[in-house]
């Protein structure tokens, strides 16, 4: 991987037009390659790291937001828009360069840095590029004012902002070592030498002694093979493992073979070619010993076989990027989300004053046109995954707006939008798979009237406009019955969860005074018109009787729209039993709630029903500050598209991108055999696992940055443990009988979310005091946990590096995996930040074990 040069110009710095929503000002912007920094000044010193970038837009990639300020054409060509997140928030720079030479010279510049981090950042290898880059960013950081060299003082200084714990005696030793001139200083090269010696890792040089201490003290492929299987459990065959021994080992100081599948010929044999401790710690860290068993990113999997049999990453209310009352609606939504492979997003489009409007319905939400999150879905759809998008809308709108719709998506999508002859309807014995579908664009509505046994009867078709937006296929009923029990359970549980509504009205009611222009809104009023706005007036109707259907609203579907709703067809639940019957294409949507509920009264039932048809399930409409639920529970039942709100990094969101990190993020995972061929006997069987986890060491912890992408400087000192959590789903409901014989009962768990039961087993560390640079631990951890049906693929293990006496600060680093995907043995965990960007250079060093009862 080489580096890239910046030129001059861009160091010194390169005056441009920063655009915003209320003016367009003037700065001077430097790019810092050592620092791996965009640097400008307005009123402070502003810092957008490069490695915090999700996204690069210029040109006419950029249009959205040029047209959204209303910028002349004549700006395109010069235009810049960075996407990034800092402090936890995306945020968006908009830049106009002063002329098109600064243009392409910034953006091929940056695009090639950005290009590199992003390598860096997808998982572990490419060690000499990545301390490369460490070791110039602290050169670049440190205090030698620009005479080229570090004086004891100021490297001591350093080290004190790198948490390294270490004694000044000791930094002297380093420090002297380092100093080849005897000068009392240290120049780029010494230095180079001194974080080499300070990066020393002594847990990793006791290993390797304990294994080549089995043939004296010689690390040879022998040791290499047996350290493989017997540690890292690995599969492959001993002609592959040599491959990998040779690329790592040396003969007489020379490195024998650097790439894969080239081994020298006359080393095949391997018996007179050793592995040194920097060889082996090469290895260690490379990506031929990932701790994530996809990280060769291919798409796996057999791709073959009916929708129904996936599950599919999916988005609820995508358009909204914060509150469900008062957020803002956008096309940026749906940009992040399909460029982490979501496959299924929704939209909520109600009548607009000249063409149909995205937003959500009956609050304060902004409104962006159906047409702009068309063009966004068709230019982002395919670039991570090739495989079909599915449009959950709800449809609100006058049949001329939705034929207008139609209209619209024809000429966006093309021949990518799936669709039958008007008037007509495809006879489907099953579901197409996502290989048949590859490239294309479904659209999923509720449709009331169709079964089955009837043909679709045009003038018939309706669309109920009463269902809300965040209930999407729920009745006045249910969600009556649905706040009555959020009630009950607030009264229960010392009204936190009132007072926790209270707190999201309180926000949203200060939302809506500015909106208002300050003006001062009696609190009762804002109050009450916010209640009303959630979930269809949710609370309202929790104390009035329930509309009968002949009261309710009802407006036509248009002929063209109906067209559109082929292999994914909206229906209502009417139950999961012998009676009721539901063609392929039929999709019935749940809440969270009535979910739980039906899996609580027939999980299997539903685990069957979803052999052979989708299930939509979203969050309950009382989440108004789009938290998540966890989504394994829903998977676990068999559920497809477990819709979670993607603008929100909780555990729910993290134990998503965990789940679909997998066959090459294509979005699409093949359920588990267990819920693809669903028996009794199997779901019923349970088994009993112990993760043994040895935490040995981290590396290079980082300090939290401030908005302005800044280090924090004084959360310096950090006393660091490590948590680690097991998440499964609740096996109660896989069967009505107790357990088999030779089963346990279930382990009590340790923490839940909410009305979600899912179960969580966690133990931790003692912590390491004042070291965040490389604590050491070696402290081994035992969680036990049960499993049904073998499902392993919807167990999930999290890995949190907290500060000891902080129980409510964000953590210093994340790594969340799936069970199945977490490879066994001496590994390298990518820590990552609390929304899941990975870290440049911190690790954690653990060795993990399954064992079975």
């Amino acid at each position: 991987m080489a580096d890239v040069p910046v030129p001059a110009l861009l160091q010194h710095g390169v005056p441009m037009i920063k655009v915003s929503p209320r003016s367009q000002k003037r700065y001077t912007f430097r790019l810092d390659a050592d620092q791996g920094q965009i640097i400008w000044e307005s009123k402070k010193l502003r810092i957008i790291p490069i490695e915090n970038i999700k996204e690069l837009r210029s040109g006419s990639d950029a249009t959205y937001y040029r047209q959204l300020y209303q910028l002349a054409h004549e700006y395109e060509d010069r235009w810049i828009t960075i996407v990034y997140i800092l402090d936890g928030q995306y945020k968006t720079l908009h830049l106009i360069a002063s002329s098109k030479e600064s243009f392409q010279l910034w953006d091929i510049t940056l695009r090639k840095l950005y290009a590199i981090r992003q390598e860096l950042m997808t998982g572990p290898g490419n060690e000499e590029m990545r301390h490369a880059m460490w070791v110039r960013q602290c050169w670049k950081s440190s205090e030698h004012q620009n005479d080229q060299k570090l004086s004891f003082d100021e490297v001591e200084r350093l080290c004190r902002r790198l948490n390294v714990n270490a004694s000044q005696d000791g930094l002297v030793r380093l420090f002297k070592q380092a100093d080849s001139q005897r000068s009392g200083f240290l120049d780029f090269t010494d230095f180079r030498k001194f974080v080499q010696l300070l990066k020393a890792r002594p847990e990793l040089d006791l290993l390797y002694k304990k294994l080549s201490s089995e043939n004296g003290g010689k690390f040879t492929f022998t040791i290499f093979e047996a350290f493989m299987r017997n540690y890292q459990k690995s599969s492959l065959s001993q002609e592959e493992l040599r491959t990998v021994f040779l690329r790592y080992a040396r003969k007489s100081g020379a490195k024998v073979a650097t790439t894969p599948g080239s081994p020298s010929s006359h080393l095949n044999g391997c018996d007179d070619v050793t592995m040194s401790l920097d060889a082996f710690t090469a290895f260690l860290l490379s990506s031929d010993n990932s701790a994530f068993t996809d990280q060769h990113g291919r798409i796996y999997q057999d791709m073959t076989q009916p929708l129904c049999h996936y599950f599919i990453s999916s988005s609820h209310n995508t358009y909204l990027v914060g509150h469900q009352l008062v957020g803002d609606s956008t096309i940026e939504g749906y940009i992040r989300a399909l460029l982490q492979g979501c496959r299924s997003v929704e939209l909520d489009i109600y009548d607009g004053d000249h063409e149909p409007m995205v937003f959500h319905g009956k609050t304060l939400t902004s409104k962006v046109r159906v047409r702009e999150v068309c063009e966004a879905i068709s230019k982002y759809a395919f670039v991570t995954s090739p495989y079909p998008i599915i449009i959950s809308a709800e449809v609100h709108c006058s049949v001329a707006q939705q034929d207008m719709l139609v209209a619209i998506m024809h000429e966006v999508f093309g021949e990518a939008l799936v669709s039958a002859p008007v008037g007509e309807h495809p006879k489907i014995d099953k579901l197409p798979s996502p290989e048949e579908l590859r490239g294309k664009v479904l659209l999923k509505a509720k449709n009331l009237y169709v079964s089955e046994q009837e043909q679709i009867r045009t003038k018939e078709v309706v669309v109920d406009t009463e269902s809300s937006s965040t209930d999407t296929s729920t009745s006045d009923l249910d969600i009556a019955n649905e706040v009555r029990e959020e009630l009950r359970r607030a009264k229960t549980q010392n009204i936190e969860a009132i007072k926790e509504l209270k707190e999201e009205f309180r926000k949203a009611r200060n939302v809506f005074n500015r909106v208002r222009g300050h003006h001062q809104v009696p609190e009762k009023s804002v109050t009450t018109a916010l209640v009303g706005a959630a979930t269809a007036t949710s609370t309202a109707i929790a104390e009035q009787p329930v509309k009968s259907e002949k009261q309710e609203t009802k407006v036509k579907m248009s002929a063209a729209l109906v067209a559109l709703l082929v292999y994914t067809v909206g229906v209502k639940c009417r139950g999961i039993n012998k009676k009721e019957r539901y063609a392929p294409e039929h999709v019935f949507s749940l809440s969270e709630t009535t979910a739980s509920k039906i899996m609580k009264q027939g999980m299997v039932d539903l685990i069957k029903h979803t052999k052979d048809h989708l299930v939509r399930i979203y969050p309950k409409g009382l989440r108004l500050s789009s938290t998540n639920y966890l989504p394994h529970r829903y998977w676990a039942a068999g559920a497809q598209l477990v819709a979670l709100n993607w603008q929100t990094f909780d555990l729910g969101y993290m134990i998503n991108h965990a789940m679909f990190q997998r066959n090459g993020r294509a979005g699409y995972l093949l359920k588990p055999e267990a819920l693809r061929l669903p028996d009794k006997g199997t779901l019923a069987r349970r088994t009993l696992h112990h993760l043994d986890v040895t935490i040995i060491s981290a590396q290079q912890l980082r300090r939290p940055k401030d908005s302005t992408g800044h280090e924090i400087i004084d959360r310096n000192i950090v006393d660091p443990y490590v948590e680690v959590s097991i998440y499964t789903p609740d096996w109660t409901h896989f069967s009505s009988s107790s357990p088999s014989s030779g089963s346990s009962s279930p382990p009590t768990p340790s923490g839940s979310n909410g009305s979600s039961t899912t179960r969580a087993i966690t133990a931790r560390t003692s912590s390491v005091k004042n070291n965040g640079f490389n604590p050491v631990w070696q402290e081994s951890l035992r969680l036990t946990f049960e499993c049904a049906a073998n499902l392993l693929d919807l167990v999930f293990v999290r890995f949190t590096v907290l500060r000891d006496g902080e129980n409510d600060g964000e953590p210093i680093a994340v790594y969340c995996v799936n069970l199945a995907s977490l490879a066994m043995g001496y590994r390298h965990l990518p820590l990552h930040d609390s929304q899941l960007c990975q870290y440049l250079f911190s690790t954690l060093f653990v060795k993990c074990s399954l064992q079975d009862d």
